[in-house]
């Protein structure tokens, strides 16, 4: 057979495995029959974005659009504000449950629920507790320590390392400043 032929069956079939459209197994025994039982190099000369990625992105774009321009451009009441952040917050939840379900680890929708809740607290605590930042520096520590957890828990490196980045510029703000 062709090496051109061969190399774009190759490529269509890790592309089929990586968007499940097989079973796993049975990409597997195609990829070592066209092969020849030898292991394929790396076929996939791109990487191609696929649907739920592209809407869990617009999703996510649209939910952090939303909360800044709730929370920083309308005059709502506050209840309104927190309620609105605490309802997005709980779809970034949802959205990470659901994809979890599915078999797929949704760090978008991870992000973007520590993202509303470290704005819904920072908010909460800049309206209840006006004129006292050490609230403030507290309420952010404490969602710093949840992403250290969170990270330590999940194995997510970058949640466990934005954690420790918050906690050293809470403590740079706090000392130096």
């Amino acid at each position: 057979m062709d090496e051109n032929r061969k190399k774009i069956i190759l490529n269509e079939i890790q592309y089929w495995k990586e968007g499940r459209m097989l079973p796993a197994h049975y990409c597997d025994y195609l990829l070592s029959l066209y092969s020849e039982g030898n292991p394929p190099q790396q076929v996939i000369t791109g990487k191609r974005m696929n649907k739920n990625t592209f809407l869990e992105m617009l999703f996510f774009i649209i939910v952090i659009s939303i909360a800044a321009f709730v929370t920083y451009f309308t005059e709502l009441s506050f209840i309104l504000q927190i309620g609105i952040l605490v309802i997005l917050g709980i779809s970034g939840v949802a959205g990470f449950i659901y994809f979890l379900k599915k078999g797929i680890i949704s760090h978008l929708s991870l992000v973007l629920s520590a993202f509303m809740l470290l704005l819904a607290s920072v908010e909460a605590a800049t309206k209840l507790f006006s004129g006292r930042p050490l609230m403030i520096y507290i309420f952010t520590a404490l969602n710093c320590l949840a992403w250290i957890v969170a990270g330590w828990k999940r194995k997510l490196l970058y949640f466990s390392v934005s954690g420790f980045l918050g906690i050293g510029v809470l403590s740079y703000f706090i000392f130096v400043k």
